[in-house]
């Protein structure tokens, strides 16, 4: 039977010491995952498992080595964590795996389950692949060697859900170690990432044409030939977390880091086939350009908006509507703007600091800089705020609307025409380009577009 790695939270700084992560009712991440993480070691260790737990005091990037270092086939590495959300009535647990991979998303399944079998007053938040998290992917999912998943098992932010982790702390570990040894126990030793071991072969799609030359199967992820990547003129000399690995004298590349790329990957169990589409021919140039028209439809952005909050078109039904035609009018990318929005608000969830009523979808401050957020007399005029903030730090050209934006005068023009020039500008967050970007490929992906 196979190992499995445990990992707290986020593990240390990368300057050292232990990142306390969320902070909450007067707790933090790392305290209430670390007292839980020690409850799941000590079950499974009276079940005869082996297990090793990832040191606290080491970064998130020194945890996934730490684990690659000692990995082997049939082991398997989980990362718990607390989630956090400015509105304190989201809620529920969910598991993360690496996208199109089937046989990770059964593996998250029984995790989950086992979780919420023994806790059944917390609510399911489902499996997700990792494309769905906040920056499009997570490392722990894509850089660990072993078969690995990351599991959110609840709120901090919620009293609720932190009252159900602190008072019934070892429920949550007994389900987790239920899940836990359930995935171990399915795991084929032969399925590992390294050594002699034999591959399956997987048929590869690329924009709609079939290759006789065939990729790999490995732990469940697609991998395939090099040479292939030339095709889609993509450079993979700079880019050193993506896996590579040799297998009878044939470099070969993790397909679903080619996402980074803009390359969309999907995969069919029934065919055994890697699908992989270029959306450069949706966009050639400037799918991060804000000055650039938008690609989905009213709809599509509407059942995207709806999946991800099933209540979000109840106050703003016509939310999609306006955001395309306060951004053609402007010629700013309907998309871009319509993504920021959802990462704004959390899907139209809002939070503790600005209120649906306040019809702010972009987190806009007011002159002076005043303690809340703007606030606009209808939806529209606040999208139009939204749309005239990004053509004031993308373009140097004129509104056509008269300007609503508050705080349109004080930006320097056009010091941010590509979405990843918003970070560290509109929000103080160094990846916040990076999730709206990601956020752009969910909707296209959803939308069918790439």
């Amino acid at each position: 039977m196979g190992r499995i790695f445990l990992s707290a939270a986020h593990g240390g700084k990368e300057t050292g010491g232990i990142d306390p992560g969320s902070i909450a009712g007067g707790t933090t991440e790392a305290r209430e995952m670390i007292l839980l993480r020690d409850l799941i070691l000590t079950e499974l260790r009276a079940r005869s498992f082996e297990v090793l737990s990832v040191p606290d005091d080491v970064s998130a990037k020194q945890t996934i080595e730490w684990i690659n270092s000692r990995g082997r086939r049939g082991d398997i590495a989980l990362e718990i964590h607390a989630d956090a959300a400015g509105n304190p009535s989201v809620r529920g647990a969910s598991v993360f795996y690496i996208a199109s991979n089937d046989e990770r998303k059964s593996n998250a399944d029984l995790l989950l389950m086992g979780l919420l079998r023994r806790v059944p007053q917390l609510p399911n938040r489902g499996v997700k692949p990792d494309t769905a998290s906040g920056l499009g992917s997570l490392a722990f999912c894509r850089q660990t060697k072993v078969p690995s998943l990351l599991m959110q098992v609840g709120f901090l932010s919620s009293p609720d859900d932190r009252s159900l982790l602190q008072n019934r702390r070892r429920d949550f570990a007994l389900g987790i170690a239920d899940g836990l040894a359930a995935w171990s126990r399915s795991i084929d030793a032969g399925s590992g990432d390294g050594g002699e071991a034999t591959y399956a072969a997987i048929n590869i799609n690329i924009n709609g044409q079939n290759y006789p030359e065939q990729g790999i199967l490995i732990n469940g992820n697609a991998y395939i030939p090099i040479d292939l990547v030339d095709r889609l003129r993509i450079d993979l000399s700079k880019a050193p977390n993506v896996r590579r690995i040799t297998y009878r004298r044939v470099v070969y590349v993790k397909a679903i880091e080619l996402r980074e790329f803009n390359i969309s990957v999907s995969w069919d169990s029934g065919t055994k086939t890697v699908t992989l589409r270029s959306n450069l021919v949706i966009c050639p140039g400037q799918i991060d350009r804000i000055m650039s028209h938008g690609n989905s439809s009213e709809v599509q952005m509407q059942i995207f908006l709806k999946n991800n909050n099933e209540n979000a078109l109840v106050q703003f039904p016509d939310i999609a509507k306006l955001y395309r035609e306060e951004a053609t009018t402007e010629g700013v990318n309907y998309d871009i703007a319509f993504c920021q929005m959802c990462v704004e608000t959390g899907f139209l969830r809002f939070g503790d600091d600005i209120k649906s009523e306040q019809n702010n979808f972009a987190g806009l401050g007011t002159i002076g800089g005043g303690t809340e957020a703007a606030t606009f007399e209808n939806a529209r005029i606040g999208v139009r705020a939204h749309i005239q903030h990004l053509k004031a730090y993308a373009s140097l050209e004129p509104l056509v609307k008269e300007v609503v934006d508050p705080r349109f005068r004080f930006v320097t023009r056009g010091i941010a025409p590509l979405v990843d020039q918003l970070s560290g500008r509109w929000s103080a967050d160094l990846d916040y380009g990076n999730k709206i970007m990601a956020m752009l490929k969910r909707l296209y992906e959803s939308a069918g577009l790439m």
